[in-house]
């Protein structure tokens, strides 16, 4: 089938099987951020965002993403203009060996798109789907706040 969708902002044209795995379409496409850690829909490292809401790619069908905008970690930012997220996990080391990250800042985004004023309680919630074996949780959502709170001084007064 041909799968039209816009990926990182950037339309596709994609001939695809539409019982083909998301994840595995993306990584075909290029869009090596998002990460195979279960196959399952239970470790959250291959989370993108799908017309704006956080899902695992590793549990969609391609058939199911016509027509929808799919966000990954590599359209956040880049190396030289990074997100406020991904500047903020590496200021509060909340990154090792880096597998999970991807995942976990696709689904901090999400948040933050819907709740720019998260709490603690919000951030773990987040989180709850994406799973860290290296660094933990503590920094990460330390990360979240802070990126939230610059985020909100960028945003004071703007409409």
């Amino acid at each position: 089938m041909k799968l039209n969708v816009k990926i990182n902002g950037k339309k596709f044209d994609l001939e695809v099987n539409p019982n083909a795995m998301l994840i595995d379409v993306l990584r075909d496409a290029g869009f090596k951020s998002v990460k195979n850690g279960c196959s399952e829909g239970s470790c959250g490292a291959c989370a993108v965002m799908i017309d704006g809401r956080p899902k695992n790619s590793c549990i969609i069908l391609a058939g199911q993403v016509q027509d929808s905008e799919i966000l990954t970690a590599e359209g956040l930012g880049n190396p030289e203009t990074p997100h406020i997220l991904q500047r903020s996990f590496v200021d509060h080391g909340s990154t090792q060996c880096g597998y999970c990250n991807p995942g976990s800042l696709i689904s901090v985004k999400a948040l933050l798109d819907k709740n720019p004023k998260p709490t603690e309680a919000d951030v773990k919630d987040a989180l709850d789907g994406n799973l860290c074996r290296c660094t933990g949780y503590v920094k990460r959502i330390e990360a979240v706040l802070d990126a939230a709170k610059i985020i909100q001084k960028g945003t004071k007064g703007k409409k």
